[in-house]
């Protein structure tokens, strides 16, 4: 704990912090005990009791104490502590405030006993004869040791009230144990959600849209091929539309393939990736170990981080040549992605990057970027697999 000085202002918040706190205690302590003849008032005046000390704690402190979980399962204990603490804090807070008092009263009365002699005649009584100088001088030592000490002491009391406080009005360790768990069961229902989402919008673009547009083009091709007595403006807008088409055909199929393709769910990673590398500008060596499949989230995200791995290197690394491995060790999904472009790749340098790490994160995975300038740039990624 670093120790403030007497003049800084950590040491007069901690002084202030501790000085209020106690009739800020005592008031709260005395209407908890006032009220608990009446236990559904209590109950209502608890949660504002404790708002109050949340924000003296923040406003001197400047910690937030967080709030205590929401399911009613762990509402009644949380309100016996709550309680707890405004019976005990006028204690802490008594105990705290004569201390910290006492030294900075001491402190200055201290270093001010040269002046009492002059301040009236006959002189002040002292327990000692402050006209003698060595008595003054033991005084002015005792006071300068109390002013080096009292911001030390304010700093352990407002310590100690913060401690009982996080105890009593924050959330207990099986309480944010619990919320990490459901934060975690929530965020896994959000992604699985998401992803059976893309997959069905895969299918209904599949199997609505792009079935329509196929049949567009058949039958706009065959309208070229067999309409050759029609007026050239004419035969010119039929050409047009077939070729307008057949580009919205292929656009359509990539946004699909880009969705979740068909495949994945069919034939796994493997024939998945493997279409993704026979689709590159350039040559990628592929290489899959995996002896069992892993969930369809982490399959997808496998195939996301791949596949935009390798339109990223087409768009910006010049590379002549990539290679990706897929494997699996236990419980963790290994992806490596690798080409000999110009290098000089950054997780801030745009919005590829961030979506793969962000998707990454989305699956509590871990992300390695290693890409100097003039190459060679690794991209690894650990995926669990369940």
């Amino acid at each position: 704990m670093k120790v403030p000085r007497p003049w800084s202002a950590r040491a007069w918040l901690d002084t202030a912090h501790v000085i209020i706190g106690l009739p800020v205690a005592v008031l709260l302590g005395g209407l908890t005990v006032l009220l608990a003849v009446a236990p559904p008032l209590l109950l209502r005046a608890v949660p504002l009791f404790t708002r109050v000390q949340r924000s003296r704690f923040h406003a001197f402190l400047g910690f937030r104490i967080p709030p205590m979980p929401a399911p009613t399962r762990w509402r009644r204990r949380a309100t016996w502590r709550q309680i707890g603490y405004h019976l005990l804090s006028p204690l802490v807070g008594l105990v705290g405030a004569v201390l910290v008092a006492f030294a900075w009263g001491g402190a200055v009365v201290g270093l001010l006993s040269f002046l009492a002699p002059k301040m009236q005649e006959p002189p002040l009584e002292f327990p000692l004869d402050l006209r003698d100088n060595r008595v003054m001088a033991a005084y002015m030592l005792v006071g300068l040791a109390l002013l080096l000490l009292a911001p030390l002491l304010a700093r352990g009391m407002a310590v100690l009230d913060l401690s009982v406080a996080r105890t009593l009005l924050g959330p207990s360790r099986t309480e944010l144990g619990q919320r990490i768990e459901t934060l975690t069961e929530s965020r896994a229902g959000m992604i699985d959600a998401a992803d059976a989402e893309r997959r069905r919008i895969e299918r209904d673009l599949h199997d609505g849209a792009q079935q329509r547009l196929v049949s567009l083009a058949i039958n706009l091709g065959l309208a070229r091929a067999t309409l050759t007595d029609l007026p050239e403006p004419a035969r010119e807008a039929i050409v047009q539309a077939h070729e307008e088409a057949k580009l919205a055909l292929k656009e359509l199929r990539d946004f699909v393939r880009g969705l979740h393709p068909a495949v994945l769910n069919d034939q796994g990673l493997d024939a998945a990736l493997s279409g993704v590398a026979a689709r590159a500008p350039f040559p990628v060596k592929l290489s899959v170990d995996i002896e069992r499949r892993t969930t369809p989230t982490i399959e997808a995200v496998a195939f996301f981080i791949v596949s935009e791995a390798l339109t990223n290197i087409a768009k910006h690394a010049a590379a002549t040549k990539a290679q990706v491995s897929v494997r699996r060790e236990r419980d963790r999904l290994h992806v490596l992605v690798y080409d000999d472009g110009c290098g000089g790749a950054r997780m801030d340098g745009g919005t590829g990057l961030r979506g793969l790490a962000q998707r990454i994160d989305s699956v509590d995975g871990t992300l390695r970027l290693s890409s100097p300038l003039g190459g060679p740039t690794t991209i690894e990624v650990e995926l669990p697999c369940e």
